[in-house]
């Protein structure tokens, strides 16, 4: 009775989490705008979808802050993650709280503050500061997949490379980086994940003639469910969920590899 209530409840969680994602999938090979009739497969909004000027200039905008702000995050990011690891007692306390802030702090307040912030100090809301949101939020997601691997280090790894004749660079960039580099990698996954897919924080940091892709679909949404809509959620869906499976493929891999070194 337990096990058949646990099936249950757990095929009632995937039913409701994947389900609606299944019909909108299918309904982008609807030969028909209407949603609820299927007058035959057609891969024509698939189509459109690619030969749409709009959509074509929000997808660069969006792949474009989202590699720039994911590699920037991840660069500041591991940087940041070595000085915190480097930290003692309250100082390093202080720091890992105040970083958790923008993982914890809802989307919104994150977006209008940041407007604000633009506008105080005279910057255009466009690219730049859409870019610059990014990073900022993406930051927090590099520092802890970083911050795991560097305690994972031996305290001396640092110190012997040192004796051994290697300046304090080359000991970070030939001992240390080669060591933390999953999470460095995994962070950057992250980072690019996140950005690729916003849209509160977009929405509030951008300016006119600069959207990306969440924006376009909102707009698009609101004058009624194109079709051509659950064609580019259909692809962005596939996408985002192989960046998921490479990072928790990393994930796994990285705990077996601790394991094994353990034993």
């Amino acid at each position: 009775m337990k096990s058949f209530l646990m099936k249950s409840y757990t095929f009632l969680i995937f039913f409701f989490l994947y389900a609606p994602i299944l019909i909108l999938m299918i309904f982008s090979f609807n030969d028909s705008k209407s949603r609820g009739n299927w007058d035959g497969f057609t891969l024509r909004w698939y189509i459109e979808l690619f030969q749409d000027g709009q959509i074509a200039s929000a997808l660069y905008y969006t792949l474009v802050v989202a590699i720039l702000a994911s590699l920037i995050a991840t660069l500041i990011g591991t940087l940041a993650a070595i000085g915190i690891n480097n930290m003692h007692g309250f100082p390093k306390v202080v720091t890992l709280n105040v970083t958790y802030l923008p993982m914890l702090s809802p989307d919104i307040v994150m977006g209008i503050s940041l407007m604000l912030l633009f506008i105080f100090i005279k910057f255009k809301l466009g690219f730049i500061t859409m870019l610059f949101a990014h990073i900022t939020f993406n930051l927090p997601f590099v520092i802890f997949s970083v911050l795991p691997k560097l305690r994972q280090l031996n305290d001396d790894t640092y110190a012997a490379a040192l004796d051994l004749g290697a300046t304090p660079f080359e000991a970070y960039k030939k001992v240390i980086l080669p060591q933390i580099s999953p999470g460095i990698v995994t962070g950057f996954l992250l980072a690019f994940t996140m950005s690729i897919d916003d849209f509160v924080v977009s929405f509030f940091t951008t300016g006119s003639g600069v959207t990306n892709l969440a924006i376009t679909i909102y707009s698009m949404a609101r004058r009624g469910i194109n079709p051509k809509i659950n064609a580019l959620l259909t692809l962005m869906f596939i996408f985002i969920m192989i960046i998921l499976v490479f990072v928790n493929y990393r994930m796994a891999k990285d705990k077996s590899n601790e394991k094994r070194e353990m034993y």
